[in-house]
């Protein structure tokens, strides 16, 4: 899933509506500026694991509001 490829109606959507945590919002954030998984573990001191696992529920959650 390639975030840059939604239209900044739907990333203000997500924003709204998917209910990030705080790291999951920041690791959204991260990926709209094309960091990479390592670059964003980096950031946020954290393990590329951790971020993988942010991903994931970044991304469940993306297709959660896609879908309804």
């Amino acid at each position: 899933m390639n975030f840059n490829d939604f239209t900044p109606e739907n990333l203000d959507k997500f924003r709204l509506l998917c209910n990030f945590t705080k790291d999951e919002r920041q690791y959204f954030e991260l990926r709209l500026k094309n960091y990479s998984n390592v670059k964003i573990a980096l950031e946020m001191y954290v393990s590329e694991s951790q971020v993988s696992k942010l991903a994931k529920r970044v991304k469940s959650k993306i297709t959660r509001i896609i879908n309804t």
